[in-house]
């Protein structure tokens, strides 16, 4: 605190106490000089030495001072914190916010959750499609556009497409593929409606099995094989020849006349329009194989036989 001083009111004792005055300017002009007392230096070091508030002295009231030593950073504890004396505060804060903070579940991600998988109802049942796993195959199915009147729709199956069954998941895939092959078809029939199966170009390891085909038949819905108007196979095989007619016991006699084999491109050409009918490059490749096997047999068949070959010359 402050106190006046005036010449004689502080006896000799008091005087040779009297700190030295600070070395500052007198700024006060003309008023009576100032002292300030110090307050008394106190021991704040976490030893018993004499001062300091470990001491005995200070410990006789234990009522009055409670310091957990425990708890008390000492220079060992924090000596690995370095001080430079400048801190940011804006830089802690926001090196707070991102060590605390929970990343947002985002609408994009939210979105593409979504499309790995796809709820559908088939057979009054609701199904749950994982469009992940068959995202490779599903140009196996795709929509070749329309014939006749109306919206008569043309269903294109490409079994090129189809899963190898050496895969370790392969009955998980067919499973989920059909379930989509099901629901696709569902959305996309409106009235009548033909199926052209592209059975060319498909090795023996992607040929769907006999339970697989039987099962799409049995899923299908009334309306669906109802609507059917035929069922057209492109380069048939004796594989899928062999199946049909495994098969023909347990479909119906209506089903087995709507269908029809189709051994080239030309062919089916003839019976539905090609505009927006995807053939796969594969299919193409076959095709013109086929064509031209067929185009050297009949030359060998006209050079062989003499009557056919002077039929020809006439």
């Amino acid at each position: 605190m402050d106190v006046p001083f005036e010449e004689g009111m502080l006896s000799p004792s008091a005087a040779d106490m009297r700190p030295e005055p600070p070395n500052s300017l007198d700024l006060n002009g003309g008023h009576p000089q100032r002292i300030k007392l110090t307050a008394p230096n106190i021991n704040l070091s976490l030893d018993q030495s004499e001062g300091s508030i470990l001491s005995d002295d200070n410990l006789d009231s234990p009522d009055e001072i409670d310091i957990n030593v425990d708890e008390l950073d000492t220079p060992d504890e924090a000596d690995s914190f370095e001080y430079t004396g400048h801190e940011d505060p804006t830089a802690n804060k926001d090196s707070g916010q991102e060590s605390e903070s929970i990343p947002e579940y985002t609408a994009e991600e939210e979105r593409e959750d979504n499309r790995l998988w796809r709820t559908v109802v088939i057979g009054e049942q609701e199904q749950r499609i994982d469009m992940k796993v068959i995202e490779p195959y599903r140009r196996v199915i795709s929509h070749g556009g329309y014939y006749g009147d109306g919206l008569n729709a043309i269903i294109v199956f490409a079994a090129c497409f189809l899963p190898d069954s050496s895969r370790a998941d392969y009955h998980y895939v067919m499973e989920n593929l059909f379930l989509y092959v099901i629901s696709t078809l569902e959305l996309m029939v409106a009235e009548d409606y033909m199926i052209v199966y592209l059975n060319g170009a498909t090795p023996r390891r992607k040929m769907p099995g006999l339970g697989w085909m039987k099962k799409c038949y049995q899923m299908i819905d009334r309306r669906l094989r109802k609507n059917l108007k035929s069922f057209i196979i492109v380069h048939p095989s004796w594989f899928i020849r062999t199946i049909l007619a495994v098969t023909r016991p347990f479909i119906s006699s209506k089903f087995s006349s709507k269908i029809k084999y189709v051994n080239s491109l030309s062919e089916l050409s003839g019976l539905i329009p090609m505009d927006c009918i995807h053939i796969p490059e594969s299919i193409i490749k076959l095709d013109e194989e086929l064509r031209e096997e067929s185009e050297a047999a009949k030359t060998s068949c006209l050079y062989n036989d003499p009557e056919l070959s002077s039929m020809e010359k006439e």
